[in-house]
């Protein structure tokens, strides 16, 4: 299943040379260096995770069934406080582990201490867009910018091409105009993306209208943040019809978190409205301190099951418009559609194997629907970024998975001590 617009799977080869689909095609034949044999499996586009905090998954399951503001305050924000550098080093191997196993080959993240986790993306072997998070509600002498001018100035086309940099505003609640225009000044002067959190809860929307009479979408807007970068908006959820004409038009697009925002009840995004006005919409899984999965098959599912309910109409966000979230549509928003996203010649080799030969994966009527509605994550068989085998018959071949859980169980115990 190669993603591309319009072509439908087959039966074939794909030929690897280095990093890159040499040929794909039926019944190429070739000879190799090394076959993988996969009959009975369908070869994918790897998976692209839109918006995550990979160390949060040091926190999974810790402040669970909480409403939004009580999960933040009262528990994650007192634990992140604790985290060091090797913390999230360690988090982000944990997370990276569990992508990998469930077919995810290149993410957006966000978070503090940020080159850890490029060295653990180079170490594994995945493909990242990193984001140094700026906080400017206090003054801290303008340490972070520094800090997000540092990740750019040593990663952004690091680990052989594999990580990008993106500069990350957090978000509108979070940063008041003038370091707002900075970051995005920024942004423009290194031709790098902005990721930012957009209206998120009705609550942030709130807070917007009382202290600049906008909603986040025209904050943004009123900065021309939309015609001057690359954008990423991660969550978008309480966006107006008027909010989302403000977007049409933009470079990016957005990162859509359904199980997130359902586990936090904070609503469903407008997803149907806004591919309606041509605009890009990807899936990310948020951090695992509040999804608690990053497997992105259950993204897929959650994401069609919501616009279906929502709008009551079945037709609603179909199979393969899903995958394609999932898959191009990701690419496009990391700004690296250019190079995966689809399987074809030229492209890097990212890509996963899922295991068809399961009960609940037969009959094969609809490969999409299969893949939407009943795969998930433990059915991808081998993993590859960029040539490079990650996992091979459901085995880790690039992390010490023993190692991580055992420093992920200490590491995990002492940040919530007491909270």
């Amino acid at each position: 299943m190669t993603m591309k617009e319009g072509e439908a799977p087959f039966v074939g080869d794909i030929v690897l040379e280095g990093s890159r689909i040499a040929r794909i095609g039926p019944q190429l034949g070739e000879e190799a260096d090394e076959v993988i044999h996969a009959e009975g499996m369908l070869a994918m586009p790897g998976l692209v995770n839109a918006h995550q905090h990979s160390p949060m998954s040091l926190l999974r399951g810790f402040s669970d069934d909480l409403k939004l503001m009580d999960w933040l305050n009262r528990k994650m924000l007192p634990a992140e406080a604790r985290m060091t550098p090797e913390d999230v080093y360690w988090g982000a191997k944990l997370a990276m582990s569990e992508m990998i196993r469930s077919g995810t080959t290149a993410f957006a993240d966000m978070y503090i201490h940020m080159n850890e986790i490029a060295l653990a993306v180079q170490e594994a072997g995945m493909r990242a867009s990193l984001t140094r998070g700026l906080v400017f509600l206090e003054n801290d002498g303008g340490r972070r910018m520094r800090e997000a001018l540092d990740l750019a100035e040593k990663w952004h086309g690091g680990a052989e091409g594999r990580i990008t940099v993106m500069i990350g505003p957090h978000a509108p609640y979070t940063c008041p105009p003038e370091p707002l225009r900075e970051a995005i000044g920024l942004a423009e002067r290194l031709k790098l993306p902005i990721h930012v959190h957009l209206a998120e809860t009705k609550e942030e929307v709130a807070v917007l209208r009382e202290k600049y009479g906008r909603t986040p979408t025209e904050y943004l807007h009123e900065t021309g943040l939309f015609e001057r970068v690359h954008v990423l908006l991660a969550h978008a959820v309480h966006l107006s019809e008027r909010d989302i004409g403000l977007l049409a038009g933009m470079r990016g697009g957005i990162a859509h978190n359904p199980v997130s925002n359902l586990k936090l009840g904070c609503g469903i995004a407008p997803v149907s409205s806004m591919t309606g006005q041509g605009l890009v919409v990807g899936l990310g899984t948020d951090g695992a301190g509040s999804a608690t999965t990053l497997d992105l098959f259950e993204e897929i599912k959650a994401a069609a099951w919501l616009q279906k309910l929502g709008r009551e109409d079945p037709t609603a966000l179909p199979a393969l418009e899903a995958l394609r979230m999932v898959t191009i549509g990701g690419a496009e928003l990391l700004g690296i559609a250019d190079k995966v996203g689809t399987l074809e010649p030229g492209k890097q080799a990212d890509l996963l194997l899922v295991d068809l030969n399961k009960p609940h994966l037969r009959p094969v009527h609809s490969l999409e629907s299969l893949l939407a509605y009943s795969a998930n994550g433990a059915d991808v068989d081998t993993t590859i970024v960029a040539g490079k085998v990650l996992m091979r018959n459901r085995r880790l071949l690039t992390l010490d998975e023993d190692e991580i859980l055992r420093q992920a169980s200490v590491r995990a115990a002492r940040l919530v001590a007491g909270l």
